[in-house]
């Protein structure tokens, strides 16, 4: 599991992690799974509290009573295993508490709504035998906090989180260290931002510079804001026809995903002779003869 930390003001975030189409696609199928089990399960509770009301417990039949609760059980953990998983395909933002809360604590939320009133009205009844009253009702109270303990995610994935893992994961990858933040949810997106960061290294190449280097240029944000509303694309050096009259900032791969500018230029090859780079920079003068 990742580590249960804050998102902090100092968090260095390149460009905001976003679920692919993959992980938005199987969120939404484990979704939709989760779904049908809890209706299974309150509704299988609808039927319980019928079966009450209609008196089919009240001298008997106290195998038919559990075996109810069982299938609500069963359902209501099914559909919270999967409404988890898909929250880590696609988490929510911790920024936005309420649906944080609500997204991440739903299958508890439902596990209760799919126990409570058919376990109350199984101790409320009058007419039940008090033997057998107090056998459902127990195991009743069991199922019921089992399948709402599976329901409560104590460690929840956010987009902040995810953000943070994919940067220090991009950094792992850069530096040849084991990538101990590369879970499978940030590793598509870590692989991108170190290919960018390898890309302009190559095309920076340079007597001077002969590993390349790990600084680009982009248009800075607009009217001083911390990234910009559009994403751009970052550029190998200053001089570059398309920055020519712009506001541009400049820094690491990394800075510039932080401001969007989430792509490295087309043109490479062109921007390589207007910066100096390139196999002809990049070779040493030949000797005198």
């Amino acid at each position: 599991m990742m580590a249960d930390d804050k998102p902090t003001a100092d968090v260095d975030v390149t460009k905001e992690w976003r679920a692919t189409q993959g992980q938005k696609s199987s969120a939404t199928r484990l979704r939709l799974f989760a779904a049908i089990a809890w209706v299974i399960a309150i509704g299988t509770e609808i039927a319980g509290v019928v079966m009450l009301r209609q008196h089919k417990f009240d001298h008997g039949n106290l195998p038919l009573l559990i075996g109810l609760l069982v299938v609500i059980a069963v359902f209501a953990i099914a559909g919270n295993l999967m409404w988890k998983a898909a929250n880590k395909h696609d988490p929510a933002r911790q920024a936005d508490a309420a649906r944080f809360f609500f997204q991440n604590q739903l299958g508890a939320i439902i596990t209760v709504i799919a126990f409570l009133p058919l376990v109350v009205l199984i101790f409320m009844d009058k007419d039940m035998d008090p033997k057998n009253k107090k056998i459902a009702g127990g195991i009743g109270v069991v199922l019921a906090a089992v399948a709402a303990f599976t329901g409560i995610d104590f460690n929840p994935p956010s987009v902040e989180q995810y953000t943070k893992d994919m940067n220090t994961c991009a950094s792992q990858i850069k530096a040849g260290q084991p990538t101990t933040a590369c879970s499978p949810e940030v590793a598509e997106q870590a692989k991108a931002i170190a290919a960018d960061s390898k890309t302009v290294a190559d095309a920076t190449k340079s007597a001077a510079n002969p590993n390349g280097l790990d600084t680009v240029y982009w248009i800075a944000p607009e009217n001083g804001a911390k990234k910009s509303a559009d994403p751009h694309v970052f550029h190998i050096c200053q001089g570059v026809s398309p920055l020519r009259g712009k506001t541009v900032n400049s820094g690491s791969v990394t800075q510039a995903y932080s401001e969007n500018a989430t792509r490295i230029t087309k043109q490479i090859p062109m921007e390589q002779k207007q910066c100096g780079f390139g196999a002809a920079a990049a070779a040493p003068a030949p000797a005198a003869g």
